[in-house]
């Protein structure tokens, strides 16, 4: 295993399926419902095979098309309080959007979390914001441009977690005003809950790795995400912090490599192009580059890789080493079997290869 920054012991989690479809956009892959019984079961295997966290996202609106991609969702909060309980050992990262929690709530919320868990709660701080999935609840301000959303975020963290280590806050910001504001009882987690933060554009990257523990990083191509990594490390060093990068990888696994590759090209072929789209838009593509991206995107949303078990770890190891990560979230299309034929036959060769 090549020598890197990213070298050493390796984190690996499970991005939930906490909304329908999961993470390819097909009409022809294992239905995922995105409802409780899948989360739960879901959530134990990822458990029971010995990986790291659990994390959920927050959804409020889906792409529609014939698939209705991720228009059926629950509440990535206490969806993971319920999870908490179910499980002894494993990481509970919750997501919320700065633009609809308060702060304050927020805190409050995490070190519930944080109790119910035993100490095990995260939180994925979500800056960025879909115009129609907050359009459609009042909660979309045209004044606020991308920038302006970071500061907002780094405002919001700051009284997070400062609620979390102080009897009480008194904080004076653009977006945020507290006066004498109390949260307690306090986290279990020491020094505080674990934070985690995605970071695409070079704005959101800075608040990323100055905010958070670990950020997650993107990319179209290996080079791209390396030199993600990579920045995140420097701006860490320009600020004298230290970063953790990560990134999304579904995991398609077969008894053979080929029988692999035809679920791959089966999930293509099946792919849901209107629900396509409509993500595209919601991520603010050009209206005139739709269908081109649309094309590009295909049904797969992530890095991807396809195999018998054999091959799928070779190929997250040298993906791991290559882009300088140190760990990534996992997503299957069909989770009951992947996470049990992942915990037994691709999980030991990692924790070995990173040892």
């Amino acid at each position: 295993m090549a020598d890197s920054p990213g070298g050493g012991a390796k984190t690996f989690g499970v991005f939930l399926p906490v909304a329908n479809g999961g993470w390819i956009i097909s009409r022809t892959t294992p239905r995922l419902n995105g409802l409780w019984p899948q989360n739960l079961a879901a959530a134990l295997a990822a458990e029971a095979a010995g990986l790291d966290f659990v994390m959920s996202m927050g959804k409020w609106r889906g792409f529609g098309g014939d698939t209705d991609h991720w228009g059926t969702s629950l509440e990535s909060l206490t969806m993971m309080a319920a999870i908490a309980q179910a499980t002894s050992r494993i990481k509970i990262w919750a997501t919320v959007h700065t633009l609809l929690h308060n702060p304050a709530v927020t805190a409050k919320m995490i070190t519930t979390l944080d109790h119910i868990s035993g100490g095990r709660a995260g939180l994925n701080i979500v800056a960025g914001a879909y115009k129609a999935e907050f359009d459609q609840m009042g909660a979309w301000d045209e004044s606020h441009d991308h920038d302006e959303r970071y500061q907002l975020a780094e405002e919001w963290t700051t009284v997070v977690t400062r609620l979390w280590s102080e009897p009480s806050v008194d904080f004076e910001g653009r977006y945020f005003t507290m006066r004498g504001c109390v949260s307690d009882p306090k986290p279990l987690s020491k020094p505080r809950p674990d934070l985690i933060c995605a970071g695409m554009s070079e704005r959101g990257l800075r608040f990323a790795v100055r905010a958070a523990d670990a950020c997650f990083i993107g990319g179209r191509t290996a080079e791209e995400r390396r030199d993600a990594s990579r920045r995140a490390r420097r701006i860490a060093a320009d600020h004298g912090l230290t970063t953790k990068t990560y990134m999304m990888c579904t995991v398609i696994q077969a008894d053979t490599d080929a029988a692999a590759e035809a679920l791959v090209t089966r999930y293509r072929n099946g792919v849901d192009m209107a629900a396509v789209i409509e993500m595209l838009r919601s991520w603010g593509a050009p209206a005139e580059r739709l269908d081109s991206l649309a094309a590009s995107q295909g049904a797969f949303m992530t890095q991807t890789v396809a195999g018998a078990p054999a091959t799928c770890a070779a190929e997250i190891e040298a993906l791991v080493d290559y882009c300088e990560l140190d760990g990534l979230m996992l997503i299957f299309d069909n989770y009951d079997e992947g996470l049990k034929r992942f915990g037994s036959e691709v999980l030991p060769k990692l924790r070995k290869a990173f040892a």
